[in-house]
Parts: structure tokens; C-alpha cells; sequence
């Protein structure tokens, strides 16, 4: 089994070796940092130790110049930047494990979405978000996600730019309303009720206070990439806890963040080293009441992403809440404890148990008798075959196993050179401003003279069905376009490349 873990080039240090309840610290568990872009898996029931997983892993990373990013959910990930606590506990466990422990702070920058929590605010416009995505915040049906994308289609078409919700509801304001409902026969398959259900559902959204989350400064996600002047890995941290009861929407916003950092970064193959790891929290969140087309797109995210040098890992439950495209390509695994209190959980267990090679191990006592910080380990070797199922008492944490002073936390932010780029929200000119001016040159419009009917006399319908007949208003729906009137070029997720 040690053996199998003695790699030649750099790796991570996990643990040691569990073996008959007994800890060999000559036997390491590690991955090497080469396969560290093929993926992964943390896995355990609640209390097992997955955070601290996270913590051990991102602060070696970052020690080896690899940039991390982390989703802080509960607020106890921000210690990542300062040195750990000594004591009893840390003594014993660097013992068992033959760590040679010392505390160590890591270089770390901290945001918060939209500003909403304690952070630099990250933002993204409504068009680089895509309709996918924002379908899956919105909780919109396949044919609603559908319809959505035709909106998004007519507002690329028609340069209407979407850059907060209240350029989106404009658009499907306008689209529902007597004066635009013409401009729907023009967008293939989208019916008023169905663009009703969108505006109700948006409403909605922005009344909960999600409007924070869209607009600009659009947070450019090459920050995450960045090397501090030491060498390095800058930590990213975003923190989560203020917005924990919005599952389904930070969920989907780092799905964003990966989205875009998959369509703007090169293609670069198999490096020595990732160029970023990103750690992907809570993820059976994301994939909750997906559709197919969503979990298409995660999938040929996932897939592709490996090559541009990003390694994503995934940490949740258990491996069910994983689909199984997506599981497929997580080729390292660090499972810690599960219970098997129900019937339930006892058919999770025996479906996790099937995920892993074969093993010296009675896998079903194993990942039921294993304690806090301990897990069941299989990554791959530098030649990319798993390696031997290994028992392993995970090592220390060295920086601060909590968070740090809400102070100390506050001072890091506001003395970021990021935060005078990200912290205050522009509201520029874009679809909401555009058709307000439309409407308002289309109301001061003198009225063409009524038509002729074929009897000759004089009807012509109503004065709204005149103006929006006319050629002045079709004309200013035009002009609205100017140089932007191009559809936008989208990625897998719909998602648009914004204006550097």
C-alpha cells in the first residue's frame, strides 16, 4: 500500500496509513500535484472532517504556488490566513501521522457575492450569467428555461444589454405589454403566458433581494489566478454564511465562476502543476432539480475544464449526490465517515462502497467505524492508474482551524487593492434606460393619419395601435441596437464573454 503512494515528482501530504486500527506514519498517503486537474471528491457525513480536508489540501496548494479557491458556507474557512493554534491535540495527531507541524498563515483574499457579507463584492451582469443559469436561480421549468433563452436571444438581437435584473425585467415587461406583444411573433415558441410566468418569477427574485447579486463592475475571475510576491498561491475565500439560506443561488454562482473561467482561460493540456483548484462546496445544491440541459453543461464543464489547467473538486455527502456523468470524472477521492442509522443511509453506504476499486479493506465497517479526521483514500498515480484503497489518518491543518475576528477579517478586505476596483456598483445605460427613452419618444410621437378602410371611411383602430404601428416606434426599436444589435457570442452554460 505504501508503495503505491511513493511518487517521484511533488505531491501532497495527506496522512498516514490506518492498517487493523493502528496508524503507520512510515506508510503516507499523498497525490501527486501533476493529477491534482483530474478532480475530485470529498465526501462524509456532517461533523467528519470535510472542512479541515479542504483547509489541509488548499494550504499545500498554495505553499506550492497553486492559487485556491474555497466557498466558505459556514464562515469557518477564513483561518486559512493565519497561523494555527498549538496544543495538545495538534501535538498528538503530528505525531501519529509523522507531520512536522508548525503554524503557517497563507496569503488570502476574501468576497462576499454582491457585496452582501463581509468581502469584495462579486458581481456578474445578466447576460454573462446566460439564461441557463439564471433559469436554475429563477426555478423555472425545461420549457420556461427554453422560453427564457429566446428573451435572451431578442435582447442580444436587439442590443437591449442585460446587465442587472431590472434590465431583464424590462425586456419581458416590454414583450408582455399591448406594445410588445407584436415583437413576440418574431421570437419562435414563446407564448405570453409562459413570458407572464418569467416576469412573476423574476418579480419575485428581486423583491427577495437578489438584485445585489447582477450588475457592475462584473468581477473578473482571472483574480483567482493571481501568485502573491512570495510565490504563493493566493487563497480566494468567498464567504457564504450571509447568504446560506440561498442555497440554489450560491450554488449556481459558483457554477458561473467556473463557467467563466472555463470559456476565458487557453487550452493548455497536462501541466506539473494546476493553475488553479477550486473547491466546489454543498454541491448536491447545484444539482437539485437540474435540467437535463443544466446537467449536460456541468458535465462538458467538468470534462473540459481539466485541460485549461483547473482542477475542481467536489464536496458533499455522499457520492449519490454526485450524477454519475459527473462522478465519472473525479478520479480522486478522500470519503470520509457515513451513518447507516436508516435504511437509507445504509443503501448510500452500499453504493459508495461499489465506487471504489477493490479493496483490502471490509469497506461497509470501514466508512462506518472510521473517526473525525479519517477518511478513505484513492487518488491517481502519476501514470493516472487509481492507487490502492488506503484507510488514512488525514494531518493537521497548520494555519487557524476556525475563522478569524470579524475585525481582522473587515481590516483584510478594505486593505485589498481589489476592493477600490469591485466595491462600489455602477448602474450604466442598458436595456431598462434604452426602452424607457423608446417609450417616451414613441408617447411624444405625433400619430400618422388612420388608414383608409376598404369602405373608405376613416376608423384606424386605437392610438396605442398606431403609434406602435408606426414606422417612428419600429424605428426607434431598431436604433436601440446601434453597434450592439449583434446576438452575443455564448458558451456552454449560455453564458456570454464580457467586455474586457
Amino acid at each position: 500500500m505504501a508503495a503505491g503512494y511513493a511518487f517521484q515528482g511533488p505531491a501532497l501530504d495527506l496522512g498516514a496509513v490506518l492498517w487493523e486500527g493502528r496508524c503507520h506514519p512510515g506508510a503516507q498517503v499523498r497525490i501527486p500535484l501533476a493529477m491534482l486537474n483530474r478532480h475530485g471528491l470529498v465526501a462524509g457525513a456532517t461533523g467528519t472532517g470535510k472542512t479541515k480536508t479542504l483547509q489541509l489540501v488548499a494550504e499545500q496548494l498554495a505553499a506550492q504556488g497553486v492559487p485556491v479557491f474555497l466557498a466558505d458556507i459556514k464562515g469557518d474557512v477564513s483561518g486559512v490566513s493565519a497561523p494555527g493554534e498549538p496544543g495538545d491535540k495538534v501535538t498528538a495527531r503530528a505525531g501519529e501521522v509523522g507531520q512536522d507541524w508548525a503554524p503557517r498563515g497563507f496569503t488570502s483574499e476574501f468576497y462576499a457575492l454582491g457585496g452582501i457579507g463581509t468581502g469584495i463584492p462579486v458581481r456578474a451582469t445578466v447576460t454573462s450569467f446566460g439564461p441557463l443559469l439564471m433559469a436554475k436561480v429563477l426555478q423555472l421549468n425545461q420549457t420556461q428555461e427554453q422560453s427564457l433563452g429566446l428573451i435572451f436571444h431578442y435582447a442580444d438581437q436587439k442590443g437591449l444589454e442585460l446587465v442587472d435584473l431590472k434590465d431583464l425585467r424590462a425586456v419581458v415587461t416590454f414583450l408582455t405589454s399591448a406594445e410588445g406583444k407584436p415583437e413576440l411573433k418574431t421570437i419562435g415558441g414563446l407564448s405570453t403566458a409562459t413570458a407572464g410566468v418569467i416576469l412573476r418569477a423574476l418579480t419575485t427574485f428581486e423583491a427577495q433581494g437578489m438584485g445585489d447579486f447582477f450588475g457592475e463592475p462584473e468581477f473578473d475571475t482571472s483574480e483567482f489566478l493571481r501568485v502573491a510576491g512570495d510565490g504563493q498561491g493566493l487563497v480566494s475565500v468567498l464567504e457564504l454564511p450571509s447568504v446560506q439560506d440561498k442555497p440554489a443561488l450560491f450554488s449556481t454562482f459558483l457554477m458561473w465562476l467556473l463557467a467563466d473561467l472555463y470559456h476565458d482561460l487557453p487550452e493548455v493540456g497536462d501541466l506539473d502543476r494546476p493553475k488553479l483548484v477550486f473547491f466546489f462546496d454543498e454541491a448536491h445544491l447545484l444539482f437539485n432539480g437540474a435540467s437535463k440541459a443544466f446537467l449536460d453543461s456541468i458535465t462538458q464543464t467538468v470534462r473540459l475544464i481539466r485541460s485549461k489547467g483547473v482542477g475542481v473538486f467536489f464536496v458533499t455527502q455522499t457520492p449519490k449526490d454526485v450524477p454519475a456523468d459527473v462522478l465519472a470524472q473525479l478520479g480522486n477521492r478522500v470519503q470520509h465517515a457515513l451513518r447507516a442509522f436508516t435504511p437509507e443511509d445504509q443503501k448510500a453506504l452500499k453504493a459508495t462502497v461499489r465506487t471504489f476499486p477493490t479493496s483490502a479493506y471490509d469497506l461497509e465497517e470501514t466508512l462506518t467505524g472510521i473517526g473525525t479526521g479519517e477518511a478513505v483514500v484513492t487518488v491517481l498515480s502519476e501514470k493516472g492508474a487509481p492507487t490502492p484503497v488506503a484507510a488514512t489518518r488525514l494531518r493537521a491543518p497548520q494555519s487557524l482551524m476556525g475563522p478569524v475576528p470579524a475585525a481582522d477579517l473587515e481590516r483584510a478586505v478594505r486593505g485589498s487593492q481589489l476592493h477600490s476596483r469591485y466595491a462600489e456598483a455602477v448602474d450604466r445605460h442598458s436595456a431598462y434606460e434604452r426602452l424607457q427613452e423608446a417609450a417616451a419618444a414613441a408617447a411624444a410621437a405625433p400619430a400618422e393619419p388612420p388608414k383608409a378602410t376598404k369602405g373608405g371611411s376613416g376608423g384606424g383602430g386605437s392610438v396605442v395601435d398606431q403609434v406602435v404601428g408606426s414606422g417612428m416606434f419600429k424605428s426607434l426599436l431598431r436604433s436601440v441596437g446601434t453597434q450592439l444589435g449583434r446576438e452575443i457570442s455564448r458558451s456552454v452554460f449560455g453564458t456570454a464573454r464580457r467586455r474586457r
